[in-house]
């Protein structure tokens, strides 16, 4: 099925986010074309994740980040949907959403959604009921057990014990402290060190894609440039991302009444909302779901999207209970409502469907 735009589809066997850690730290096979040369043969690696930065959007304001656009490297695709949960899990398992089953932001859990990042349902904290590594238990980093930089107040949720199950923990509360505990740690002699900072991505949700943006962008390239300058010689930085943004504003689209008189509940988020038909309605729920929504979005059956690959080649029987019935992924600049799917404010930029904007992320190193 195509339409007027094709979504991105992610290529699950080449240069795509889901197979970064691996070529990293398989050092006995030889690095895939895609790899920046700056990360190859390095004596250590230092692995940042910038949440929320897209190629797209860097590539818009090269000149507010000097350090990042004169590294090696070029764009490579995150996984589907464009989420944090599910692309940072792929990140660290280093596999396809079909097979580690983090398949979105919020997924149904035999009737009950699951805030993957907030580890709740409706009814609170899930850690108990769904307990974290019987929901996922691929271990982190080939089993490497590396240490990760991460913000301190991330130790012992969910979803880090999802995603993050085994690894020696660094927690920092400021952004000078992260650089401070990637270079203790270089010093000490660890060959790979893991560090994440969300402040792109919370930046872009709350204010957009302006001026605030735009600051903070300054201000992840001077981690970066600080992160650089504590390498010991021989090191390389590599800096990627989970997904891209798109500004979506006040454009929020009211799932449509009659495809609502099909719906049981629904999971995803805005940009990749998951219908979940109640019984025996699946088939008509995609018909009207076309006919209501196809003009703005990419309306597809999760028979479609497991034909098509959009989470890997494999999709396990756990992955696949996890998905709806129908998945209307976002073609233009809204987003898909949920009255259950709230938060602190109303977002202005989001992500999660297959857009470049969305998909497209960087993949840059240097070397010192």
């Amino acid at each position: 099925m195509s339409d007027a735009v094709d979504p991105l589809i992610p290529d699950y066997q080449g240069a795509c986010l889901s197979n970064v850690v691996p070529a990293l730290l398989d050092g006995r096979a030889t690095p895939p074309p895609w790899m920046p040369a700056a990360a190859v043969g390095a004596g250590q690696v230092v692995l940042l994740a910038l949440d929320g930065l897209g190629w797209d959007q860097l590539g818009e304001r090269e000149h507010l980040a000097p350090t990042l656009t004169s590294m090696t490297g070029g764009a490579i695709s995150t996984v589907a949907p464009s989420t944090t949960a599910t692309a940072l899990s792929s990140l660290a398992l280093g596999c396809a959403p079909g097979e580690h089953g983090v398949v979105g932001y919020r997924i149904n859990v035999r009737g009950d959604v699951l805030n993957v990042l907030r580890w709740q349902t409706p009814a609170g904290d899930a850690r108990s009921v769904i307990p974290p590594n019987d929901f996922q238990a691929r271990p982190a980093f080939l089993g490497r057990r590396p240490p990760v930089v991460t913000r301190a107040e991330f130790a012992g949720t969910g979803f880090t014990g999802a995603h993050l199950a085994g690894v020696r923990f660094a927690g920092y509360r400021v952004v000078s402290t992260l650089v401070t505990e990637v270079r203790n740690l270089l010093r000490s002699g660890e060959p790979f060190v893991y560090a994440y900072y969300d402040g792109v991505d919370k930046v872009a949700h709350e204010y957009g894609l302006g001026d605030h943006y735009d600051a903070e962008l300054v201000a992840a390239d001077r981690l970066v440039a600080d992160l650089a300058g504590v390498l010991p010689a021989g090191a390389a930085l590599v800096v990627t991302s989970d997904h891209g943004q798109v500004h979506v504003g006040d454009a929020i689209v009211r799932i449509r009444e009659e495809v609502m008189d099909h719906v049981e509940l629904l999971s995803g988020e805005g940009r990749f909302r998951w219908l979940h038909a109640r019984p025996g309605h699946a088939a008509e729920l995609a018909a009207v779901a076309r006919e209501c929504h196809g003009g703005r979005a990419w309306v597809r059956t999760r028979e479609e999207v497991i034909a098509d690959e959009w989470f890997g080649p494999k999709v396990s029987d756990a992955a696949a209970a996890r998905f709806g019935d129908v998945v209307l992924a976002a073609r233009d600049a809204v987003a898909f409502e949920d009255p259950a799917d709230t938060g602190p404010y109303r977002l202005q930029s989001r992500h999660g469907s297959l857009t470049s904007a969305e998909m497209r992320i960087p993949l840059l190193a240097l070397q010192a």
